[in-house]
């Protein structure tokens, strides 16, 4: 069989490395979006890049005899996801999404839960006050929410793998670092930079977990962008033995046609 990893998190390479030492070994194909310069390869084939949409996907699918697609993504990439989810659905071939449990709040925590990050900077204000100091984690991307003129007078420390994709605050600090991270540190960081707020999305796993134990020794507040939900219909496993699990189960690929995708309507 050939699985098709849709991948980027630890839990994808995880899973491309236990099935590369199988005997007889799966063909692995493990997908990398390509937004991070040298990623962590994964065993067995790789492939960068985007696929230009679920059709595009669907397409890959059938030329390369995908038997089974893993969706070992972000818990916050909604798009790959819904698109992986429609070529899976046209194909006919099986999907599974692999996605970490959540993280829960315990006692000594000050969570603030948001449903996006627009939400999440729409707190700060009345959290971190005047001149605050904010400790933004949620990634490189979309960081637009804390561009926002009535967040200028705080001031962030925005930490990501790599540069930071415009615009951002005003008052911006960049810090370049990859994890894992021990509680030694961030609690260093925290109180090195003054921070008076952490914002996080709720990504799961233990490698960055260590800032939220670090902000509960120093009882600062947090605030957790909740997780979207799975594709409808999309069968969600916790780890990589569940989704080797998932996998052993399917049947042999039967023979499949081209894709069927609704015809568009005519402009």
């Amino acid at each position: 069989m050939h699985v098709l990893i849709l991948g980027g998190t630890t839990e994808a390479r995880r899973l491309a490395a236990e099935l590369a030492a199988r005997r007889p070994a799966p063909r692995v194909t493990t997908s990398l979006a390509g937004r991070v310069a040298a990623p962590r390869k994964p065993a067995g084939e790789v492939r960068v890049g985007g696929f230009g949409g679920p059709e595009a996907l669907a397409r890959w699918i059938e030329e390369h005899a995908v038997g089974a697609v893993v969706d070992a993504t972000h818990p916050f990439a909604e798009g790959i996801s819904a698109g992986a989810a429609r070529a899976a659905a046209a194909t006919g071939v099986p999907l599974v999404a692999l996605r970490r449990p959540g993280w829960e709040a315990g006692p000594g925590d000050r969570w603030h839960p948001a449903d996006s990050l627009e939400g999440a900077a729409a707190l700060l204000p009345g959290i971190a006050g005047p001149g605050g100091r904010v400790f933004l984690t949620t990634g490189r991307q979309n960081l637009a929410a804390f561009a926002d003129p009535r967040l200028d007078q705080l001031h962030f420390l925005v930490r990501s793998v790599e540069p930071p994709e415009p615009p951002l605050p005003r008052h911006a600090h960049i810090l370049l670092d990859r994890g894992p991270y021990s509680v030694e540190g961030e609690t260093a960081l925290l109180r090195e930079h003054r921070i008076d707020v952490l914002v996080t999305k709720d990504s799961g796993g233990t490698a960055t977990a260590a800032k939220l134990t670090a902000a509960r020794a120093l009882e600062l507040p947090v605030v957790v962008v909740r997780r979207p939900t799975p594709p409808p219909g999309v069968r969600v496993v916790p780890d990589v033995a569940d989704a080797l699990a998932w996998l052993a189960a399917l049947p042999l690929p039967p023979r499949r046609f081209a894709p069927e995708f609704p015809s568009r309507p005519p402009i």
